[in-house]
């Protein structure tokens, strides 16, 4: 197929460049929704059926928006007003809670680097390891899988982190002032355990 004739205009910028341009794709786009769905269980297709459980919140009192859940229920929320540039963080219905990422493309990459971020705590490298192999004999085609969503969202294959460095990242915004701010505490004002408590503390 020829490429059409250019009009003169700039290029639309690709689509992670954009502000708000990853949430509407991430639930819609079948490449996205088949990686972050099906293998990152990162669901976020029906927004209207993500709503936290009552009571829920942050401890700061900033707002706590949840945008996509998991299968089990767990939810994925924005912290304080704005936009994709928002912290994200993981509220479990087991009472744990903590932080992702600064941004929903920073969680996006970690969750195309290592899907398996949740089995992190606690696990060293070789189990990890072992970890990822299930998961490739789970899903057979996780590459492929993998650079169809990256690439369906303009985060390109190439420019994502390792499974080491995203853990890391991990470890560090447990630990940090991120973390502080972003407490989450339940109905009875109970404070949620930190979700990577454990992170990392075996050698």
């Amino acid at each position: 197929m020829n490429a059409p004739h250019s009009t003169g205009a700039p290029a639309a910028p690709p689509a992670a460049a954009r502000p708000d341009a990853l949430l509407p794709l991430l639930g819609a786009d079948e490449d996205a929704v088949a990686y972050f769905a099906g293998v990152a269980d990162l669901d976020a297709t029906a927004p209207s059926s993500h709503l936290l459980e009552d009571g829920i919140r942050l401890a700061s009192g900033a707002r706590l928006e949840q945008f996509a859940r998991a299968a089990s229920g767990d939810a994925f929320c924005f912290v304080g007003e704005g936009g994709e540039e928002r912290p994200v963080v993981y509220v479990s219905l087991d009472g744990e809670a903590g932080p992702l990422a600064l941004g929903l493309p920073e969680l996006l990459r970690l969750c195309l680097a290592v899907p398996w971020w949740r089995d992190a705590p606690g696990r060293t490298a070789g189990e990890l390891e072992a970890v990822a192999g299930e998961y490739r004999q789970d899903v057979p085609d996780l590459d492929r899988r993998r650079d169809r969503a990256a690439r369906a969202l303009g985060l390109g294959p190439a420019g994502l982190p390792s499974g080491a460095a995203a853990l890391a990242r991990l470890a560090e915004l447990s630990r940090g002032p991120v973390a502080a701010a972003c407490r989450v505490v339940g109905s009875e004002g109970e404070v949620f355990d930190p979700l990577f408590g454990a992170l990392h503390a075996r050698p």
